[in-house]
């Protein structure tokens, strides 16, 4: 099946985003997400980020298994995460957590250049020939370890992480630019929240929490040299 296949599904899964948007304003603080997000949303082909035998579930807003026991996350919250990122076409963004990809490609569609890591060599494999084979030459994918950042490429304007961690992990808020910002669930499983990251330019850092959600644990490197 080609792209077109899709095209209806991809608009009923937009629009499907907005309502569930509009029905969780009173938890997100907006009534509609950025409308550079909802095109990005539109236009990335998410069927591509799947595993085949899962492509005729690819726009229903729900997560959906990519192996590995790993997930893609829900439409929604991949949406809503980006627009929270607040990112602009100048930014240099990373995304610890790659899965195949999907999250990687709508960063792309908005920033000039993404960083992804992902700690599962059969997922960074198979994101890398995904976004290789649609044409995205604005990312950049290594596997390792993504709760160390990358610390070669940054400090990065934008930080987006795709696994969720107890703590926010203190190498990358080094990693983040003053005045960046980054989106992150933190918590313990069945307690995690999607937290907004916000570094001033003297460096302060503030948190604030926006929705209950469940994500995959992050891998943290506890090692004090790492540091």
């Amino acid at each position: 099946m080609d792209d077109r296949h899709f095209v209806g599904a991809r608009s009923e899964m937009v629009a499907e985003i907005a309502d569930h948007v509009r029905e969780t304003a009173s938890q997100i603080g907006r009534e509609a997400l950025d409308d550079r997000v909802m095109d990005a949303v539109g236009r990335v082909p998410r069927h591509e980020f799947v595993p085949v035998e899962l492509r005729g579930f690819a726009y229903v807003n729900s997560p959906l298994p990519i192996g590995c026991g790993k997930t893609i996350s829900q439409p929604y919250i991949n949406a809503l995460m980006t627009d929270l990122l607040d990112v602009r076409r100048d930014h240099t963004v990373l995304e610890v957590g790659t899965g195949l990809g999907y999250q990687a490609a709508l960063l792309a569609q908005l920033a000039a250049r993404v960083y992804s890591v992902e700690i599962i060599e059969e997922l960074a494999s198979g994101a890398r020939s995904r976004l290789g084979a649609l044409g995205y030459d604005n990312i950049d994918l290594r596997h390792g370890d993504g709760s160390r950042g990358w610390a070669e490429q940054g400090p990065f304007d934008r930080i987006l992480v795709s696994a969720a961690p107890d703590l926010v992990p203190p190498l990358l808020l080094a990693q983040l630019k003053p005045g960046g910002r980054m989106v992150v669930p933190a918590g313990i499983e069945d307690a995690q929240e999607l937290l907004v990251v916000d570094k001033s330019e003297e460096g302060k850092v503030t948190m604030k929490p926006v929705i209950a959600v469940r994500f995959s644990t992050l891998h943290v490197d506890e090692d004090p040299a790492a540091l």
